[in-house]
């Protein structure tokens, strides 16, 4: 007799593990508490033709009993109300990215951390690329059971602290841990159970081969002591910057001048890249052509255009303060017109507001944020504020300026004004496009 597979959610993740699981003979019900949205309708047909169950604005008790375990999708809080319901079944619960752990061979290289995931997990796969075949998956978009079925070497999967939080034996070859600020703690009910579930990760019996953590970050420099085989990035010992030169265990990798990404932020992310590669035995020339040759991910500090002096950079991906403030701190001694707004995550904005008065001549204020960001920045000492009811407005206000560059960093979600930073980020570089 079959297992019975339970799926929650009908996500990018959860339609590619009922898919998965259907192949491999299990009966298969995919229970979505939500009505479905219409990107996944034609999907949804397809997975009835194969005989997949299927309900959605409800968790019945009809398609949870008898479940050998449950897939959930990354976006269902572990605090939900059919988490509950699956525990006093004693239904086990996993992520999509474990499902697939326990279904494959490929070694996994594991990214996570607060800030800088994608671009780092796209890196990776980029360097890794010019000696293996190393796809990205995982939180950046693409479900690693879509893939398991193929012939690849190395899987190089972004884990978001929701998947991490529901791994029980996910095992990385290689996991990298970028840095660690407060976010999503209703999420997680609290910052410490925010760390916790990445933690996961590099501890016990998950446990990678190699842990590559972020030595300028004081947690995770303290974390380092319960982890095996730590190699640290921006340091004085593994892989550090010394005369404006990336350098890995004392030989030359990479001039600054070289590398296409902005911001020291985004140096920490080659950093990654170059320790990953070097464990892997990639040798030195080849990894300094591939970051020649990588361009940044859609919004995430994405350079957009330059037109009359100004240049364009669309930060979209900045969904809450401590993203942004690696942006604005990519920028010294160039007059910045920052674009700040949107719906709010309430968080201090305090280093923010410390970095704006550093780094930034004007900041246009758009959505549901406007009044908090406007009295905390008057607070902190910084006056020169426009407050615009849309993004074009900003836009049009910014250009009017002739500043040398126009931000865009939301440091908020975009729900207010968008339906999700990608549209927010597409609205920004349409409109600055068509100038």
């Amino acid at each position: 007799m079959s297992d019975k597979v339970l799926i929650l959610g009908l996500s990018r993740s959860g339609i590619a593990a009922a898919k998965y699981a259907k192949q491999q003979g299990h009966d298969v019900y995919v229970t979505e508490g939500n009505a479905p949205k219409e990107q996944y309708l034609g999907q949804i047909d397809e997975l009835r033709k194969l005989g997949i169950n299927i309900e959605t604005g409800k968790h019945s008790d009809d398609f949870i009993n008898n479940s050998s375990f449950a897939v959930t999708s990354p976006g269902i809080p572990p605090k939900s109300e059919i988490f509950q319901k699956l525990k006093s079944k004693n239904i086990p619960i996993i992520s999509e990215i474990e499902y697939a752990y326990r279904n494959t061979k490929i070694p996994f290289i594991v990214i996570t951390g607060t800030n800088g995931k994608t671009t780092t997990t796209a890196l990776v796969s980029h360097i890794l690329s010019v000696k293996y075949d190393a796809p990205v998956c995982g939180n950046i978009g693409v479900p690693p059971t879509s893939l398991i079925n193929e012939n690849h070497d190395f899987l190089v999967c972004e884990v978001s602290s929701y998947q991490a939080e529901v791994t029980k034996d996910f095992k990385a070859k290689i996991a990298c841990w970028t840095n660690f600020t407060p976010d999503h703690i209703d999420w997680h009910g609290g910052l410490d159970n925010y760390f916790k579930a990445k933690a996961k990760l590099f501890l016990g019996s998950q446990a990678p081969e190699y842990s590559v953590l972020n030595a300028s970050d004081s947690k995770l420099k303290d974390f380092s002591q319960k982890c095996k085989n730590v190699v640290f990035f921006d340091d004085e010992k593994d892989c550090y910057i010394k005369n404006n030169t990336i350098f890995y265990k004392g030989e030359q990798i990479i001039t600054l001048n070289d590398c296409p990404l902005l911001g020291h932020h985004n140096h920490q992310n080659i950093m990654c890249g170059i320790v990953i590669a070097k464990l892997l035995n990639i040798d030195t020339k080849a990894i300094r052509e591939a970051i020649m040759s990588f361009k940044a991910p859609e919004h995430r500090l994405e350079k957009v255009r330059e037109m009359d002096g100004i240049t364009f950079y669309n930060d979209s991906k900045a969904t809450n303060p401590e993203a942004s403030i690696v942006a604005i701190d990519s920028f010294n001694n160039v007059d910045v017109a920052l674009i700040l707004g949107g719906r709010d995550k309430n968080t201090d904005l305090t280093e923010m507001c410390n970095s704006i008065n550093k780094h930034i001549h004007t900041v246009l204020l758009i959505g549901e944020a406007t009044e908090r960001f406007e009295t905390n920045l008057i607070k902190n000492g910084f006056s020169n504020i426009i407050k615009e009811e849309s993004m074009e407005n900003a836009i049009d206000k910014a250009i009017s300026l002739k500043p040398d560059v126009v931000l865009l960093s939301p440091a908020c979600a975009s729900f207010d004004m968008f339906n999700s930073y990608e549209h927010r980020g597409e609205v920004f570089k349409e409109y600055v496009l068509s100038k």
